[in-house]
């Protein structure tokens, strides 16, 4: 072989090199990468190119698919009941992606799991098509309709979870949306329309949203007193002056009305929601202990997943005036619905917080269960006999307190209002809290957490038992009734 030829030979041999190299990369290296590339049509072709699993709540399906005569996309999501469901399941949408359960269990629902390679074989033998699996929810249909109709047009959120196990019964956000109306390749119009609501309704409030809690955080501040040793007994008279002034400064924290809060014993201040005890409470514990305890109940987890991840609820570490106001929930004090509700739960279940899930199990096409959740507890945030002394304190609030719109006949229940103020010196309508829980035969089934971001109440008239009270009355009625 003379030179030239040989060079050429060469040559044409480095390129069949390179070729293979390049196609062993794109083949094992850059796979994934590829087939999640959000240009990839192929990929959102083959995901609607059959009927999607289901997301079940009670035995029965609240998604489902249907077709769209379409070439390349067959199959489109609908949703049943979609605005009162879409802050549980998310959207899957042909054109703007997917979110929630949806997004995180795309590859059950889609039938990719590799978890369902056993039903993709003997399909493939069968000539049957690929069918995705389903994801089986610990929500409640009764308790879901009586938490997304109580808060009917108002702005707002809620959420309920069963202490004992971390079972989320209902998550509930309004305003909401229909995610069947953005499932679809041609629904533009619609998504432009929602995407530009200033009410925020793909907005999740229920995880997603934090708020000032204002005084249902006292429950927390009262925790506090007790496991730290401040206060014993919550029926003794606490060291607790009126008027009381914000440590470092001139300005006195005012209470809400003319209410018997000097030196109030903790039952008592907790009864009419006094902010010069819990504020004081606050200041005589410090900053360190306060979020210390706050954490304990989930506080300034940023990776708190149900599996969809919630909003991190914030104890801020703070000056010794705006520590007292976190004390009572305002300040830099936010939580989510969630969380306040999981304050609720651990009072309710003895002290002991379970961590907040909402899916039971995930089953393939042959109904076969492939994941199943277990319980599992978060942590401690008190002791049984502290639980017990402010489970009969928030007794209290709705026996003989601001709680009453709270009381169910011939129950038990426990509660706490807050009225959160909003905006610069208050100058917007504030927020409007409850949470609360009720005791069946077998301990306590449900804690809820309510918020009213916005209502056409008058401003006077704006108050955490007024508003929102009743909603938490009526979810917790749902549970019970299923319940016994």
């Amino acid at each position: 072989m003379n030179k030239p030829v040989r060079r050429i030979a060469i040559f044409c041999g480095l390129l069949v090199l390179a070729l293979l190299l390049r196609d062993n990369w794109l083949q094992f290296v850059q796979a994934d990468e590829l087939k999640t590339h959000k240009n990839n049509r192929r990929v959102d072709i083959a995901r609607y190119s059959q009927p999607r699993g289901n997301i079940i709540v009670d035995g029965q399906a609240i998604t489902g698919s249907v077709e769209t005569g379409g070439v390349d996309f067959k199959y489109k999501r609908t949703y049943n009941d979609g605005p009162m469901w879409a802050p549980v399941t998310g959207r899957s949408s042909q054109v703007y992606g997917a979110t929630q359960l949806e997004k995180l269990y795309d590859s059950v629902l889609i039938g990719d799991d590799d978890r369902l390679f056993f039903n993709r074989t003997v399909d493939m033998i069968t000539g049957k098509g690929k069918k995705g699996g389903d994801v089986i929810t610990t929500l409640s249909s009764k308790a879901q309709k009586a938490a997304f109709e109580g808060l009917g047009d108002k702005k707002g959120a809620v959420a309920a979870i069963d202490p004992r196990t971390g079972k989320i019964l209902a998550l509930a956000s309004t305003p909401s949306y229909d995610p069947s109306k953005i499932a679809g390749a041609n629904d533009g119009k619609e998504w432009t329309s929602l995407d530009g609501d200033k009410n925020k309704p793909m907005l999740n409030r229920a995880l997603r949203e934090t708020y000032p809690p204002g005084s249902t955080f006292k429950v927390v501040t009262a925790a506090a007193a007790l496991e730290n040793g401040l206060y014993k007994d919550v029926d003794s008279k606490t060291d607790s002056p009126l008027p009381w002034t914000l440590p470092d400064t001139v300005t006195p924290l005012k209470n809400e009305g003319e209410i018997p809060c000097k030196d109030a014993s903790l039952r008592v201040a907790m009864q009419w929601s006094c902010n010069t005890v819990f504020g004081k409470v606050s200041a005589d514990l410090g900053n360190k202990k306060m979020m210390e305890q706050a954490q304990k109940f989930g506080y300034n987890n940023d990776k708190l997943d149900t599996p969809v991840r919630a909003a991190q609820s914030i104890y801020p570490k703070d000056n010794r005036p705006q520590n007292a106001m976190d004390g009572i929930g305002q300040a830099s004090n936010r939580a989510t619905p969630l969380q306040m509700a999981m304050v609720a739960a651990a009072v309710a279940n003895d002290g002991k917080l379970m961590e907040p899930y909402m899916v039971d199990k995930v089953r393939a096409p042959n109904l076969n269960v492939i994941e199943t959740h277990q319980p599992k507890q978060m942590s401690q945030p008190m002791s049984r006999d502290t639980a017990r002394k402010l489970q009969s304190v928030m007794e209290t609030v709705v026996n003989d307190g601001t709680g009453k719109n709270g009381r169910i006949s011939g129950v038990t229940v426990g509660g706490k209002t807050g009225t959160a103020q909003h905006g610069v010196a208050n100058s917007e309508n504030p927020y409007a809290w409850f949470i609360s829980y009720a005791k069946g035969a077998n301990g306590s089934p449900v804690a809820v957490a309510v918020v009213i971001e916005g209502s056409d109440t008058m401003r006077d008239d704006i108050a955490g038992g007024a508003l929102a009270a009743p909603i938490a009355k009526k979810v917790m009625e749902a549970v019970l009734s299923t319940s016994k």
